[in-house]
């Protein structure tokens, strides 16, 4: 072993390790790309099957085994059509030199307070006009998706846009803002719905929307309602309601970033708390 290491000139070592490093780093952007998509639990399902299949052979399950290796191969053959969503995003960002992008905009603490005042001051004017909004802030889950189901802005996050993009029979008002750190990356995007049962039947779309999305990613959810202009917050597939601005900045400031989500509690069951 020592040998064969001394054997090893300093380029062979230097391109072993850069070896290393590239594909690590595609492996670590393809789990970002798929990361809080219906890939994730398709995945996980492969992965128990692998490791039954494995686990059967070494424990001599020959029935089982034979069973489950004869499942594989129809399995096989059907992943790429039930991966083709994502394979497509993936060379579609490849083609626009997206895919190496950051997943995750990391802010400047001022540039997260401008981001926070000009979401309340949205929110409040939304709110007091009983104007309906769904802004969802992406965190470390990749929301592209989505994205791509509405119309890219790529604009500067102010409250002077937010408002005017959810002005009643605007072209974009009846669809979710997708936020990526301080700009707006599409507005009119779909979201989601979850499928939780036991919500109030005076929860609406927006607000099952909202729930939804953050069911499937770790982003954050806000939503003011057209009918009483209560303003909530999903998180976590769960919805605290009836929030005013300074609360729900206060909220924003503690989940935004990962190490102080625990700062406030939120109810068990996306009902939400009125």
């Amino acid at each position: 072993m020592f040998s064969f290491v001394k054997s090893l000139s300093f380029l062979d070592i230097v391109t072993a390790v850069l070896d290393i490093a590239i594909v690590s780093y595609v492996f670590y952007r393809l789990f970002l790309l798929i990361r809080g998509t219906r890939a994730v639990p398709l995945l996980r399902g492969l992965i128990i099957l692998l490791v039954a299949t494995s686990v059967s052979n070494f424990l001599h399950l020959y029935t089982v085994h034979w069973l489950l290796v004869k499942v594989q191969v129809p399995l096989l053959v059907a992943l790429p059509i039930v991966f083709y969503p994502e394979v497509r995003r993936a060379l579609e960002q490849l083609g626009r030199g997206t895919l190496f992008a950051p997943a995750f905009a990391a802010l400047r603490q001022e540039d997260v307070d401008r981001l926070f005042d000009e979401l309340g001051r949205a929110v409040d004017v939304l709110s007091r006009n009983k104007i309906g909004a769904l802004m969802v802030l992406e965190r470390d889950t990749g929301l592209n998706d989505l994205v791509e189901t509405g119309t890219r802005i790529d604009g500067l996050v102010t409250s002077q846009l937010l408002i005017n993009i959810f002005i009643p029979n605007t072209p974009l008002h009846d669809g979710a803002v997708i936020i990526r750190g301080n700009r707006v990356i599409a507005a009119g995007c779909f979201l989601p719905l979850t499928d939780d049962r036991d919500l109030a039947q005076e929860i609406g779309t927006r607000h099952r929307a909202a729930i939804g999305v953050s069911e499937h990613s770790d982003a954050l959810a806000l939503v003011v309602s057209e009918e009483t202009g209560t303003i909530s917050l999903a998180n976590g597939g769960k919805l605290v309601r009836n929030l005013d601005p300074r609360t729900l900045k206060e909220m924003l400031a503690s989940l935004y970033q990962p190490k102080l989500a625990q700062h406030f509690h939120f109810p068990l069951g996306g009902r939400g708390n009125g």
